[in-house]
């Protein structure tokens, strides 16, 4: 079995115009949500094979702060390019370029391509909102058998979902 933890980065900044979309940093919340939904994973019981991000500011301090708090090593977050604002179809061809020793791998990407492969893996249509996760598990045992409607969702979580929200 296979299980993939789809997670739409946290909120970003829009407070300055100057900067590029790729450059964005999050916001206050953003810096506050990201932990707690790391915190979430790990009392969960979520553990991490293989950690990938877009290399977006915003994405990867994402990732980052989950990966502190999950014990992923941040050293080992692999940011791939092409991950910036994909669409499904995209996302789903690195999904399938995956090594198939990783049985748990998180995937942290952005909107509306991160909801699209969402629902082209599991069949649950969601807008997923800022630091949404979204597990989705498979029967196989090889990234490449995985496919439009081969998952199911196992999990779908949101900040606004968490204690103390």
């Amino acid at each position: 079995m296979l299980e993939l933890v789809l997670i739409r980065h946290a909120k970003s900044s829009w407070s300055d115009s100057g900067l590029a979309d790729f450059e964005r940093p999050l916001n206050e919340r953003g810096e506050r949500d990201a932990p707690r939904m790391g915190r979430r994973l790990a009392e969960l019981g979520m553990k991490f094979d293989l950690m990938l991000s877009s290399p977006a500011v915003r994405a990867i301090t994402t990732a980052q702060l989950i990966a502190r708090e999950t014990g992923y090593p941040e050293a080992d977050i692999r940011a791939i390019d092409e991950f910036y604002n994909a669409d499904a179809d995209t996302l789903l061809a690195e999904v399938q370029r995956i090594d198939a020793r990783h049985r748990h791998v998180a995937l942290v990407a952005h909107n509306p391509g991160i909801s699209w492969l969402y629902r082209l893996l599991a069949g649950e249509s969601v807008d997923m909102p800022t630091c949404a996760v979204a597990v989705v598990r498979f029967d196989v045992d090889d990234w490449q058998a995985v496919h439009a409607d081969s998952g199911w969702s196992a999990r779908y979580e949101y900040p606004k979902k968490l204690p103390d929200a």
